[in-house]
């Protein structure tokens, strides 16, 4: 299966979010390093845009000899699609470079439904509804339903992918896997702020 890490760097709220440094690695390295540890994952590649903003991202991964791809800063779909037809992967995990303490056992179970069902889902998702806390998301999409669909995607939806699928929920195989009723605390890294609070509440874990 292939790992799709969404990243850039111009975050309104928090500015090169990726590349802030917690005990001199960036935070990037941490969302890649816990994706890594799932052993159903074949090959991760950090998908950022052609943009000069993100140069600098680029420069470690290619330092850190970490495969990306660049494509377009605002249409993050087309993005995610064009680096799975470059991979030639029909399905692709898709996780979000705010996601610092992603856990690779939530990876893991979407990848068994996916590979143990015989209906074959356009989208499998821990999201819809959400009962994990963000920065827990999971998804794996068909790359097939995703390219015939992204012409109909507004400009939110190019920007936040999945969101066509689930407000046209009735039209497309959705399969979503919960923990029951829980929702936690936010684990994202949206802010400053956030990424204090999970460094504190996380410290012994965090550190991989």
């Amino acid at each position: 299966m292939l790992a799709i890490i969404q990243a850039r760097s111009n975050s309104k709220r928090f500015k090169k979010k990726v590349l802030y440094p917690i005990q001199k690695k960036p935070l990037i390295e941490y969302v890649y390093k816990r994706v890594s540890k799932s052993n159903k994952i074949k090959k991760i590649i950090v998908s950022t845009s052609k943009n000069k903003s993100d140069n600098d991202l680029v420069n470690f991964l290619k330092k850190k000899k970490i495969s990306y791809y660049r494509g377009s800063l605002n249409n993050v779909a087309l993005r995610l699609l064009e680096t799975a037809i470059k991979y030639r992967s029909k399905y692709f995990v898709r996780i979000s470079a705010d996601s610092p303490v992603i856990d690779y056992k939530i990876i893991n179970k979407a990848i068994d439904i996916q590979q143990s069902i015989k209906k074959k889902f356009d989208l499998i998702t821990n999201t819809f509804p959400r009962s994990f806390p963000k920065g827990q998301s999971v998804e794996i999409i068909k790359t097939n339903t995703l390219k015939k669909n992204i012409r109909y995607f507004t400009k939110t939806q190019k920007e936040h992918v999945t969101l066509y699928f689930y407000v046209n929920s009735k039209n497309f195989m959705i399969k979503n896997f919960s923990q029951g009723k829980k929702k936690l605390e936010n684990q994202a890294v949206d802010t400053k702020m956030d990424l204090k609070r999970i460094l504190k509440k996380y410290k012994k874990s965090f550190y991989i």
